[in-house]
């Protein structure tokens, strides 16, 4: 099965690194990053432009297009590839806009009967004020449209706000802004593969969207991750599909636009039960390194079977045993202005701590292996157990250098030591 995998971050490194594991795939990436360049082979693409990823796949014969980021799905570069005959793994542009609009996704949600924060979609600054005010602090405000994970808002300081809720409104086209009610727990992230009826779901895993240490400053695309989560209710996964999953996809397909593709339901764990906080229509990242490396069941018959519509004949997901974890090395400046341009060391010293590297914004120049975007590399481990799992990735990304360079030093950290609690 040739294979062409869409994207240029440590997700799609990841998909990449996975799907080559099956002996009858061939892979491709487009445009790939310098890490990836190493194991299949790239091609330069622009992931937005629909004729660029039409040709190329028309040119290797793919029996599978795997799209990993959610701009090009939100632009409908899924739909033109259907057209022409692919088999694609991801939604199409109107089922996409669960991620792509929060307003939208609340209001299948709520038709769904899933279980979620109350919110309000404000288009001016007197609705805002009165959400606000209405929720009280803390004060939970997202943008509507994509925003590379970094739309979100929580914070008791009712000025900042209101002031990220106008910005929210003035700077897009739409104009609008959700406001909901704070959800207090510990946070899930749960993807589920589906065909547009058949919904399999994959093991749940936690992320840090905080740039520091116990969870400080600012909002991130994710600063890392880890799997399984021993801590979590027994029967998660399948209250996950009866009450968010299913229901979503049901609900869709009512509406004449079916859902195939990850839905990705971000959860919160409450006194009251889970609830979801987001949906996004892909593969999350960084959550993707740790659940893929510990899937031991075929990857490619698995998104094949959900491009095609016969994900109902795969009955079960075989899973290792192992904890997993991911840590993010970031640029100088991220997320608010991320340097680029340093030349990274060490990569060759990872392999002895038995850690995989996910580049997610590096490019080649000149043979040297340069930083090119906000968040570098993803160092991932596995282990018996996650304290085994920390050790390994920990002394891997202690071999790796580059200027500027940062990390949070406690993912996983409190799930090691058995500090969360489920209310």
């Amino acid at each position: 099965m040739k294979i062409l995998v869409i994207g240029s971050g440590a997700r799609e490194h990841a998909l990449v690194h996975s799907l080559n594991k099956d002996e009858e795939t061939e892979v491709f990436c487009a445009p790939g990053n310098a890490g990836i360049a190493l194991e299949v082979l790239t091609f330069p693409l622009d992931v937005l432009d629909s004729d660029q990823v039409r040709a190329l796949a028309t040119k290797l014969s793919a029996d599978l297009v795997v799209i990993g980021p959610e701009a090009p799905l939100v632009a409908g570069i899924a739909d033109e590839l259907r057209k022409a005959g692919f088999a694609v793994f991801g939604p199409d542009k109107a089922a996409a806009q669960l991620e792509g609009s929060k307003a939208f996704a609340k209001e299948v949600m709520f038709a769904a009967g899933v279980p979620t924060a109350h919110s309000f979609v404000c288009t001016n600054a007197e609705q805002v004020e009165a959400a606000l005010t209405e929720f009280g602090a803390p004060f939970v405000v997202k943008e509507d449209g994509l925003a590379a994970g970094k739309g979100v808002v929580v914070t008791d300081d009712y000025a900042i706000a209101l002031l990220h809720a106008m910005s929210c409104i003035e700077g897009r086209e739409s104009g609008a802004v959700v406001i909901e009610e704070y959800l207090a727990g510990p946070e899930v992230s749960l993807f589920g593969i589906t065909d547009g009826n058949t919904v399999r779901a994959l093991s749940p895993a936690q992320d840090f969207k905080r740039a520091l240490d116990n969870d400080e400053g600012p909002n991130t695309g994710g600063m890392g991750a880890y799997s399984p989560l021993d801590w979590a209710p027994a029967d998660l996964v399948e209250q996950t599909l009866e009450k968010v999953l299913q229901p979503t996809i049901t609900e869709m397909a009512k509406r004449g636009i079916p859902f195939s593709g990850l839905l990705y339901a971000g959860l919160v764990l409450t006194p009251k039960g889970i609830k979801v906080i987001e949906f996004n229509a892909r593969f999350g990242d960084p959550e993707t390194q740790v659940v893929l490396a510990r899937l031991k069941s075929s990857l490619s018959e698995l998104l094949f079977a959900a491009a095609t519509g016969t994900l109902d004949q795969i009955e079960s997901l075989e899973w290792s045993d192992e904890s997993a974890i991911t840590v993010v090395l970031a640029a100088q400046g991220y997320p608010d202005n991320p340097q680029t341009g340093a030349e990274i060391s060490g990569l060759e010293s990872v392999a002895k701590h038995d850690a995989v590297v996910f580049h997610a914004g590096t490019k080649l120049i000149d043979s040297k292996i340069q930083v090119s975007g906000g968040r570098v590399l993803c160092v991932t481990s596995t282990g018996e157990n996650l304290q085994s799992a920390r050790e390994k990735a920990y002394a891997a990304v202690a071999e790796i250098d580059y200027f500027g360079s940062h990390h949070r030093s406690d993912i996983a950290l409190k799930a090691q030591q058995g500090e969360i609690k489920v209310p």
